[in-house]
């Protein structure tokens, strides 16, 4: 079968993306994948025929904006960008006539399932892009009791998320020849088929969840884990104790206090640090001994050789840590990092603080607390425990392929 996996995002987004194309092809399927070109080198390096959705000057400029990274206004940044890609999406479908595979904002592949009939499987790397009356998400400004979360979220897509959308796609879809736009967050699980790519023990399937989603388990997909640790990545761990890891994100590039505040907390704490950004100019110009810069490592080689985690929420991010057993902080900034958080919390492997509040006094004392915590370090290894068997995107892959083939036995 041939298939057009598609994604819009960062790292997090598109590299587990690239893993389940991967499976995908090890199953014998024929994979097209579509992104943005800031990352068509590893989509070519791992032998896929690349297709691009917007520019690389698109992507620059959007994590560039500040209000990418705030909670009120990061969903309206993402689709204020997204406009031009989500019709080259919809375009490469009608021109390459394939089933898709598509992330949450993959709304040119569900437009053409809508007017060209190809079927669509939407694929969701967390669970809070799935509402549940029964047991909400948790969103920033979501507070409360139950009614009163339901209806500030009622308000917030009513008001505001599908308007951001409706604004945008409604002109387009007219020209199509489609009506306006469904309840979007009701729209962007497929009725063809929703592959969760987290496990049922952190985000629980609900009563209220769309019929028919299937989960598997977190896609633990790094680029370069066959290529292990830089040589003087391993020299430095092998020289001391095992570090903290920090980053604010991979397309991250405000984060200074972040860092900041790291290299005081490990100063206070006497401990050596790792500070995980591609875009350096972030660092104080001058880093203490036992504080080192690192461009980019795979995280589940890395996170298994540190002490302690300390990042935005990102599922991905979190996810291998929960792999490798290592106690959490997290400064949750915008979109599914909250509600990520909260779910670390409840499985009592780490804490979180918020950007306001982080502080290197206060990230000292929060990771003296974890570290320190043999029911955090209890907690983590009875999590790494239910995640020795990685075969998320294996089960994934099949899932995919079990839709798909239901819906276009041909």
């Amino acid at each position: 079968m041939r298939l057009l996996v598609s994604t819009f995002g960062s790292a997090g987004d598109v590299f587990p993306m690239l893993g389940l194309a991967l499976a995908l092809r090890g199953r014998g399927h024929v994979v097209t994948f579509a992104t943005n070109p800031y990352f068509e080198e590893p989509v070519r390096r791992h032998g896929f025929d690349f297709e691009p959705l917007g520019t690389a000057a698109q992507f620059e400029d959007t994590i560039r904006d500040p209000g990418l990274w705030k909670p009120r206004t990061g969903f309206r940044t993402v689709l204020d960008r997204l406009g031009d890609a989500i019709r080259q999406q919809y375009t490469l479908h009608e021109k390459l006539r394939l089933p898709g595979v598509t992330n949450v904002f993959g709304f040119g592949a569900l437009t053409a399932r809508e007017k060209l009939g190809l079927p669509v499987v939407s694929v969701h790397l967390q669970p809070s892009v799935i509402w549940s009356n029964v047991v909400p998400p948790d969103f920033a400004g979501l507070a409360g009791p139950l009614w009163l979360r339901r209806l500030l979220y009622a308000a917030g897509i009513r008001f505001f998320a599908h308007p951001t959308v409706a604004r945008s796609l409604n002109p387009w879809r007219a020209e199509l020849g489609l009506g306006p736009l469904p309840r979007v967050d009701r729209w962007w699980h497929s009725p063809d088929g929703v592959v969760g790519l987290f496990p049922d023990w952190f985000g629980p399937p609900q009563p209220d969840w769309p019929p028919g989603v299937v989960l598997t388990d977190f896609p633990l997909w790094n680029d370069g884990t066959a290529d292990g640790l830089p040589a003087d990545l391993a020299a430095f761990l092998d020289a001391g104790e095992p570090p903290l890891a920090f980053t604010p994100g991979s397309a991250n590039v405000h984060g200074r206090a972040f860092f900041a505040a790291a290299v005081d907390a490990a100063q206070r704490l006497g401990r050596r640090a790792l500070l995980l950004t591609r875009f350096p100019e972030q660092l104080p110009a001058a880093l203490p001994p036992g504080v080192r810069h690192v461009t980019y490592a795979p995280l589940d080689v890395l996170l298994p050789r540190t002490a302690a985690f300390v990042h935005h929420g990102g599922v991905g991010s979190m996810s291998q840590a929960l792999a490798a057993g290592t106690p959490q902080l997290v400064m949750p900034l915008a979109h599914d990092q909250f509600d990520n958080l909260a779910r670390a919390v409840r499985l009592g492997v780490g804490e979180g603080l918020a950007v306001k509040r982080f502080t290197g006094r206060r990230v000292a004392a929060a990771l003296a607390r974890l570290l320190g915590s043999a029911e955090v370090a209890s907690a983590c290894r009875a999590v790494a425990a239910k995640l020795t068997v990685r075969d998320g995107l294996a089960r994934s892959a099949a899932a995919v392929e079990r839709l798909i083939t239901a819906r276009n036995p041909g």
